[in-house]
């Protein structure tokens, strides 16, 4: 899996709009994603309107760049008939990891903008989505071409490794 050697956090984007079928492919994506005990807790919104793309890069500090962005898809976590609902979350990262894997595999760029665990944000991001009580923002994922260009970081590091 040459993309998690690739990927990189895409913050700017250029103007060129995302296919349909690259958009639906990424959600296939996240879809395959393990969850526990198949509960597959997730719902995905694509924001293509640009106010409510306004609105959710002012959830936090961090999501301005959410606001260059052609589409912003924003993963959803059901709370409500869920067998392990502790688990939703584990469940939402890994469709996140596999959106952000299949983004670089598509050459689009994207990033992992954190809504959940955060009231204040989750709030502000529920609202610019109209969500009720059961469905709550998991995250931001900003997608589209990417407008910059970097080698990605070696992270790895032997020190962190025991072996027992």
């Amino acid at each position: 899996m040459n993309e998690i050697f690739r990927r990189i956090s895409v913050r700017k984007y250029t103007d060129e709009p995302v296919e349909p079928e690259k958009i639906e492919q990424i959600l296939r994506a996240a879809m395959a994603a393990p969850s526990a005990g198949n509960q597959q807790p997730w719902e995905f919104y694509v924001v293509r309107d640009r106010a409510v793309i306004k609105a959710l890069s002012e959830c936090s500090l961090y999501s301005a760049c959410a606001a260059g962005a052609p589409v912003v898809i924003v993963p959803c976590m059901r709370t409500k008939g869920l067998r392990w609902e502790r688990l939703g979350q584990i469940d939402l990262s890994c469709a996140v990891e596999n959106m952000l894997l299949e983004i670089t595999s598509l050459g689009l760029g994207g990033v992992w903008l954190c809504v959940t665990p955060e009231p204040e944000r989750m709030e502000k991001a529920d609202a610019a989505l109209g969500l009720g009580d059961d469905l709550h923002a998991f995250a931001l994922v900003p997608v589209g071409y990417p407008a910059e260009e970097r080698p990605q970081q070696d992270r790895f590091d032997k020190s962190r490794i025991h072996y027992i």
